[in-house]
């Protein structure tokens, strides 16, 4: 394990690194077992013209939070994405989007918000136990472990720290909308099918704009609790903040390892997802 140092040549406590190649990864290699579609043809980002890192991030746990970083090679400052998973964590799907965000100039982080537990999530096949994993990670820890990595950002030489966006799928969804209400740093959200019933209350709350992107199939999250959300932005007088439907579409439109994947749909929504990052400097 490598450990960096700042630029005044100081050792800096919240963070270790570990290069890829040098020790086993603390990812899970693969796509989760609970979800992949046995003819799934996933997009596959490669890693060149890439720096891509694990690190470790003080979190006031005692343990410190992992993340998968990925970022383009050179010595440039770029701009930043949270990338929030899944109830699934951090598998090849989620560490595809960081390359994918890597790819187009940014610095893509992956937390591993369910790393608590000591379950390799993405190696479950039973939603039932999958569930019980995700439960443990309650909203205040999430919201403070988002927080940390934000800090951890503005202390990079190699990132934009007044530029700082997220997205997130599903679980993950909700998240961003909750960064967007909690963490000053947040300059813009995009969350993808993200569950609005138990935030549309707290519109108000929004510091930063937040563009949802939700299926109209989606049986989890009802067409109903998207009007109830935009009604309680338009009252909020959050104008920066939208949501779009894509009529067609089921949950996870955008998993492309999943039977859910629209590709139209998703190649929609990450063009939106750019613009919205654009618009709200984030890009």
């Amino acid at each position: 394990m490598v450990t960096l140092t700042r630029p005044d040549g100081t050792e800096p406590q919240d963070l270790h690194l570990t290069r890829r190649g040098a020790v086993a990864s603390m990812f899970f290699a693969g796509y989760a077992l609970a979800a992949v579609a046995a003819d799934a043809k996933p997009v596959t980002t490669p890693e060149d013209g890439l720096t891509i890192d694990e690190v470790l991030i003080a979190n006031g746990a005692e343990k410190p939070l992992p993340a998968y970083v990925a970022r383009p090679k050179g010595n440039g400052r770029y701009p930043c994405v949270i990338v929030v998973n899944e109830i699934f964590g951090v598998h090849a799907y989620i560490k595809d989007t960081c390359r994918r965000l890597a790819k187009l100039g940014y610095v893509a982080i992956a937390p591993e918000f369910f790393y608590r537990s000591g379950v390799n999530l993405p190696a479950l096949t039973d939603f039932n136990e999958i569930r019980k994993v995700v439960a443990q990670a309650g909203n205040d820890q999430v919201d403070g472990d988002v927080r940390a990595v934000s800090g951890w950002l503005k202390a990079q030489k190699f990132a934009r720290g007044d530029r700082i966006g997220i997205t997130g799928f599903c679980w993950g969804g909700a998240v961003v909308w909750r960064a967007a209400m909690v963490d000053p740093d947040i300059k813009a959200g995009v969350a993808w099918y993200g569950q609005l019933k138990p935030l549309i209350a707290r519109a108000g709350e929004l510091k930063a704009p937040v563009l949802g992107l939700y299926g109209g199939l989606d049986r989890g999250i009802p067409l109903t609790d998207v009007e109830a959300m935009r009604a309680a932005l338009k009252a909020a007088g959050k104008t920066g903040s939208d949501i779009h439907v894509y009529p067609q579409a089921q949950h996870g439109f955008h998993a492309d390892y999943r039977p859910s994947y629209s590709e139209a749909d998703a190649r929609d929504g990450w063009a939106r997802l750019l613009a919205h990052f654009k618009a709200h400097g984030v890009a």
